[in-house]
């Protein structure tokens, strides 16, 4: 081999190990660049993931509340329903009393007002059905009052009128007033747990 072939193939020699350097390097940054890139990939999933996680887990929780709330909602709704059903049939059980037993139920009421006088107002149909000895019970019970020949507008019961003082003695005022005790008797009642 002469001195010129030499050359040339030294020349060819160390280009070969440049390229070859310059390879390895490309390589070397093309494996950096792909690992970066799944690394920044997985940590991007990642985010991604717990993202969802916590959003799914905030619509989950929303969801179980406002379902709760429904639930709270349609039972107090369905509780509602049956005191409002209760209430109405103890006024109907009170108004569809037999003469006796509703007189007495007014004599009762008389005497949780011992001691007034005045006048008492009666509906139609129970002026008609008064019993002759009315105004004597109602003394008897602690009222001292007379009886209005002028109906009362109400359902059932009496309203006392003592100057311009009235006293609603009407059964649907009385369950009105007692209301929120007769709905925590039913509540107890009905619907403890």
């Amino acid at each position: 081999m002469n001195g010129s072939d030499r050359i040339l193939s030294r020349i060819k020699s160390d280009s070969d190990a440049s390229v070859r350097a310059i390879e390895e390097q490309a390589r070397q940054e093309r494996d950096r660049i792909i690992a970066d890139a799944q690394h920044q990939a997985d940590k991007q999933a990642a985010e991604i993931a717990e993202q969802t996680a916590q959003k799914r887990a905030r619509m989950q929780a929303s969801a179980q509340s406002r379902a709760q709330l429904e639930t709270r909602n349609a039972l107090l709704k369905r509780r509602r329903t049956e005191i409002n059903k209760t209430v109405e049939a103890l006024e109907s059980y009170l108004l569809g009393l037999d003469d006796c037993e509703y007189f007495e139920a007014l004599y009762r009421l008389a005497a949780q007002l011992k001691g007034k006088k005045g006048e008492v107002f009666l509906n139609q149909k129970d002026l008609n059905r008064k019993p002759e000895n009315f105004e004597k019970r109602l003394a008897a019970a602690g009222l001292d009052a007379t009886v209005s020949s002028a109906p009362a507008d109400i359902s059932g019961g009496f309203i006392l009128k003592s100057g311009d003082v009235e006293e609603n003695m009407e059964f649907s005022a009385i369950i009105s007033s007692k209301r929120d005790e007769i709905e925590d008797l039913i509540n107890k009642e009905l619907f403890a747990r």
